[in-house]
């Protein structure tokens, strides 16, 4: 008889028929012992459905059919979890007159059950036929318990799949969200900090006393720091949410030029640190001109801010033989070996000490402007010095 399965049942159905050797099972049941059916049953208190069948016999039973649970000898073992085994039915004092093979018929039985490894029942492992069969023998019933076992341990291995693909979709779409909150947040904060820098523009032209002017100075220092990190957010989201970094190419006759506009931006944040400058750029480059300010920005802003405070920066670049390099190095405290291998890694920000800021982006963005240039960023730290070296073929 059929029925309309639920979505639990039917999830049961669709897992035995997703185990590969479940037919082989079947047909090895049905050679050995020589009967004619034999099926995978999914029982409950309500329902007997079959899940897999090989019916040589024509029975008449195919997988999602159902018979009335409590018809079947698999609503008895359901309840008691143990084998039923029946070598021929006429000589079975417990069986000959049981309703069971009178419905249906058959002589010879056999149904192990099919315990799930969290140790709740699923159904049966049976096989009948209207014939005797020799089934009580260690032989047969140590291959039933096998195979009963073994269809266990391919539900287990399906439901643990099934958890981990929901588990890792969630995550997609968890991070998904929060990158487009991102690259929302990063865009809309845009015009308000725009509007803050003006007026620290402003204010800085204006003829102040010395107390407005070192506010207005806190003021387009601050409002610079926050347009670094919106920058820092929206090339993130660009990058995890699009086509990655993207990059306007050209040559640049004035690259010298741009990267000491970044030294100058910083410098005026940290008027007391040293930064020894070493230049050999004796030609154009070819390459984004923002985007390696950007990179370097975001090298030296940490240098400053990692950095021993009493000792100099130093800042090289230059592009012999077509190849650019730019290194930024520190003395200062040797960055840990945990820290390392991580530290290209979005919002890994190591050790962070008192005082220090930022979403740990710098180096994850500086790396992904490094990369669509063809190029890379390496980093040896010692006791003495850090030193990160950006180059590529320019």
């Amino acid at each position: 008889m059929a029925g309309t399965l639920d979505l639990n049942l039917q999830a049961d159905l669709e897992a035995i028929n997703q185990i590969p050797v479940i037919s082989s099972i079947l047909e090895v049941i049905c050679r050995t012992t020589g009967m004619g059916f034999a099926a995978v049953a999914r029982v409950t208190e309500k329902k007997w459905i079959a899940c897999a069948v090989l019916d040589n016999i024509q029975f008449g039973l195919v997988p999602g059919g159902e018979l009335q649970v409590e018809s079947t000898i698999c609503h008895e073992i359901r309840q008691n979890q143990e084998a039923v085994i029946i070598d021929h039915v006429e000589k079975d004092d417990n069986f000959r007159n049981h309703h069971t093979p009178l419905m249906y018929g058959f002589q010879s039985y056999i149904s192990m059950p099919i315990i799930r490894k969290d140790g709740t029942f699923f159904g049966t492992l049976c096989a009948i036929d209207p014939n005797p069969a020799r089934l009580n023998t260690p032989e047969v019933i140590n291959m039933f318990k096998l195979y009963a076992d073994l269809i266990s341990f391919h539900l287990q291995a399906i439901e643990q799949l099934a958890f981990t693909e929901g588990k890792l979709l969630e995550e997609q779409q968890t991070a998904e969200l929060r990158e487009q909150f991102i690259a929302i947040l990063g865009h809309d904060l845009r015009n308000p900090v725009t509007a803050v820098s003006n007026v620290g523009q402003l204010m800085m032209r204006m003829p102040l006393d010395d107390r407005l002017k070192r506010l207005a100075a806190i003021l387009q220092d601050s409002s610079m720091r926050m347009k670094g990190l919106i920058d820092n957010l929206l090339d993130f989201a660009r990058g995890r949410l699009g086509d990655g970094i993207t990059l306007a190419l050209k040559h640049n006759e004035h690259l010298e030029k741009t990267l000491s506009h970044v030294i100058s931006e910083l410098h005026l944040a940290s008027p007391e640190r040293e930064i020894n400058i070493d230049f050999d750029i004796t030609g154009p480059v070819f390459c984004d001109g923002t985007r390696i300010a950007q990179l370097f920005s975001n090298l030296l802003s940490n240098a400053l801010v990692h950095g021993e405070k009493g000792a100099p920066v130093h800042v090289h670049a230059s592009n012999a033989g077509n190849r650019f390099i730019l290194s930024v190095a520190n003395s200062g405290e040797q960055i840990p070996v945990a820290a390392m291998e991580r530290l290209f890694q979005p919002f890994s920000r190591g050790e962070v000490k008192p005082g220090q800021q930022g979403l740990g982006l710098g180096l994850y963005i500086s790396s992904e402007i490094a990369k669509a240039h063809g190029g890379t960023i390496s980093v040896i730290s010692t006791p003495e010095e850090t030193r990160f070296t950006f180059q590529f073929q320019a």
